[in-house]
């Protein structure tokens, strides 16, 4: 009598890709506020900019946290072959995030050296989103692997795609980080807001059409992925909406709308995650281990699947509740200190 197993490998796939992409979009629009508050006009329109993210940033590296964890715990040969290969544009991230999280703090307590720590703020979420850039550059690329272990240098990360890849998410968080000071900011801070958002869009879209085009050229499958028939047809949507939104969110950037240019930068962030999980599926290790290839146990998968059906709900639930309570506009009185 055979034994059916379930297959938790969709589950957890789902589970780290929702994981991977709320981090994206929760601390990206996080560090586009810090990296945006270096061009701030003003001392109080910087205690403003950051008063706007103080109650919710340091909530949002969970993500970050689920991310690893999970990948370590479902899929252990990625773990083992990813991490060594980005370990040195991780160790930046991770360090840089440190420091950004000390300035944050140090800003209102060491007054004497606040403009170092209003340079640290900015510089540290700058660092941070060029790093994650990087690391995702290097993902896409493929690693060098020997049998199933990384094979390659330190450095091998560092690429003119990898580069590219971190100064364009430079520009994407900058705009998500854009589209959050509109909503929670007004007068002039806003139009400031909007007139940075209207930069880092037109660095966006340069980034979509460069990587839409370097992708497929620089590996064959995700060419024939994208551009065989039938296939071009099927996914042809992804590149129609993304136009349609790209064309929303520039008009909502120049007209008073408040909600729109938030919401427009995050859909426009889900577009393009889609299009890259389109183009490496179902790889987690691309070019060389699928999903399944790389993954744990069947038991383990189940075991640690308990506990984390267990705490997403509390997650979800108190990331929600915090973003409720404070909800609306910031104001220069009810500063955080």
């Amino acid at each position: 009598m055979t034994q059916t197993v379930i297959d938790f490998v969709p589950i957890w796939m789902l589970i780290l890709g929702f994981g991977v992409f709320y981090y994206v979009l929760f601390d990206g629009f996080d560090l586009g506020v810090g990296i945006l508050y270096g061009f701030a006009p003003g001392l109080e329109a910087r205690n403003l900019v950051m008063n706007s993210i103080a109650p919710i940033w340091d909530g949002n590296e969970t993500w970050l946290v689920l991310g690893g964890v999970g990948l370590f715990a479902a899929f252990p040969l990625a773990f083992a072959i990813i991490i060594p290969a980005v370990y040195f544009p991780i160790l930046v991230m991770l360090l840089a995030l440190v420091f950004r999280g000390v300035a944050f703090e140090f800003r209102y307590r060491d007054v004497a050296h606040m403009t170092f720590w209003d340079h640290a703020f900015c510089y540290g979420s700058a660092i941070a989103t060029f790093a994650q850039g990087i690391v995702l550059g290097a993902f896409i690329q493929g690693f060098e692997v020997d049998g199933r272990q990384f094979s390659g240098g330190s450095l091998d990360c560092f690429t003119p795609f990898s580069i590219f890849t971190g100064v364009a998410l430079l520009f994407g968080y900058g705009l998500l980080g854009a589209g959050w000071l509109v909503l929670k900011t007004q007068g002039a801070l806003q139009d400031w807001a909007r007139r940075h958002g209207r930069w880092c869009f037109i660095g966006v879209i340069v980034a979509i059409a460069v990587v839409s085009v370097w992708t497929p050229l620089m590996r064959a499958e995700i060419a024939r992925r994208w551009f065989t028939w039938p296939n071009i047809a099927f996914l042809s949507p992804v590149p129609i909406l993304t136009l349609l939104l790209a064309y929303w969110e520039w008009r909502s950037l120049n007209n008073r709308s408040e909600v729109a240019p938030f919401i427009g930068g995050m859909c426009l962030f889900l577009l393009a995650y889609i299009g890259i999980a389109i183009s490496l599926w179902p790889m987690i290790v691309p070019y060389r281990f699928t999903l399944w290839e790389a993954a744990s146990s069947p038991s383990t998968q189940a075991f640690l699947l308990v506990g984390t059906l267990f705490l997403l709900p509390i997650i979800l639930m108190y990331t929600g509740w915090s973003y409720w309570v404070f909800r609306g506009k910031v104001r220069a009185e009810l500063g955080y200190h």
